[in-house]
């Protein structure tokens, strides 16, 4: 349990808000003096765990930016900075009068700080193929077992549109990210459909070039097929292997930035 702090008080409020009670223990592991250098962003990453334990609940003030200063031994102006982060990214939000309060965390709030993060690292982006490799065969696998008779319908529907569009000459980007979001649905599973969202969001500019390569279209339509006939046929490796060799595809388009060719998918 975490040591009380001396004194502790809450700025005044007109609505009765519940005094922080500081608990004591071991997690004061988490609120000892700092030595990064990075101050603001040990802080913020501190507060995160602490909220995630329970030890900064919902609904109760953090303690005020005085006592978190002189506990994690840091100025007040590094408190402010890592707060103002939480609260950019959702998991804060500030009060007049009353404080700065933890929001319940949801999925939503939890996986959106990495398309923040991704936004501006370009230089992930060989990285970003690599989680790609290691979460959509695995979705694939999971998708064959629990993909229902409408998820297939609207797989079928979806690659019949890009078949529509290639012979036209049209991008079929939308269909491609809507691909990989039902393929995400079809798990049933509420974090997997999230992080599918987010991967969604990062990808719009490298699909949006990959798929003015010549044969690329194409070929993203071909590796759609083979997952979803595994798909239909409920085979779980198969489905896998499809979406790992399909990534592979996409990853032989982005050579130039890694150090060789990628390896082919056992």
């Amino acid at each position: 349990m975490i040591e009380p702090l001396p004194n502790e008080t809450l700025a005044p409020t007109r609505n009765a808000v519940k005094r922080y009670v500081q608990p004591s223990g071991e997690e004061s592991r988490l609120i000892t003096p700092i030595k990064k250098t990075r101050v603001a962003e040990e802080v913020a990453d501190r507060i995160r765990v602490l909220m995630l334990d329970g030890t900064f609940p919902p609904g109760q003030p953090l303690p005020s930016e005085r006592h978190l200063a002189e506990r994690f031994g840091v100025s007040r102006g590094s408190i402010r900075d890592a707060l103002r982060t939480l609260e950019t990214i959702g998991l804060l939000e500030t009060r007049h009068g009353q404080g700065t309060f933890p929001h319940e965390l949801s999925v939503d709030r939890l996986v959106a700080p990495l398309a923040s993060v991704m936004a501006y690292r370009p230089d992930l982006q060989d990285e970003l193929l690599d989680v790609r490799r290691m979460f959509e065969p695995a979705v694939a696998r999971a998708a064959a077992m629990r993909a229902t008779d409408e998820d297939l319908a609207d797989l079928e529907r979806i690659l019949e549109t890009q078949r529509q569009k290639l012979k036209r000459g049209q991008s079929a980007i939308a269909e491609d990210t809507a691909f990989h979001a039902i393929m995400a649905r079809s798990t049933r599973n509420r974090v997997v459909m999230s992080i599918m969202a987010t991967l969604n969001d990062l990808l719009v500019d490298s699909r949006t070039q990959s798929l003015r390569q010549k044969g690329r279209p194409g070929r993203s339509i071909d590796g759609h097929e083979a997952v979803v006939a595994a798909l239909r046929r409920r085979d779980g490796e198969g489905a896998s292997q499809a979406m790992r060799h399909h990534i592979d595809q996409i990853a032989d388009l982005h050579v130039p930035a890694h150090k060789g060719p990628n390896p082919p998918a056992k």
